[in-house]
């Protein structure tokens, strides 16, 4: 599977990347590379090589969570203006108000 100019210029648009057509050349080349590099570590036979331990479905064993948490400096309720009920309260942005807010 190799990466066109096409590729590479949908691809900028979709995440929005301002990509210059000088640069568009480079990135073809620098893409097919690594592509080629995976092709040549896709034919390594690892038939008897053990799997590692903790990659997989079961994922990773983690460790039980105990041990008394690190105090605090100063209060949460310093970090925020306004809490309630425990939780920080965040204004709104200006972005998200309700119309029927700023009438």
């Amino acid at each position: 599977m190799a990466v066109t100019e096409h590729d590479v210029r949908h691809i900028a648009t979709l995440a929005r990347l301002g990509l210059t057509a000088d640069r568009v050349p480079a990135l073809v080349a620098e893409l097919n590379g690594i592509l080629a590099h995976m092709d040549v570590l896709a034919k390594v036979d690892t038939s008897g090589v053990d799997p590692v331990h903790g990659v997989g479905a079961g994922g990773m064993r983690l460790r039980a969570d105990d041990g008394e948490p690190y105090p605090m400096t100063r209060p949460r309720e310093s970090f925020a203006p306004e809490m309630r009920d425990g939780f920080f309260l965040v204004p709104r942005l200006a972005t998200h108000a309700d119309e029927e807010e700023g009438a």
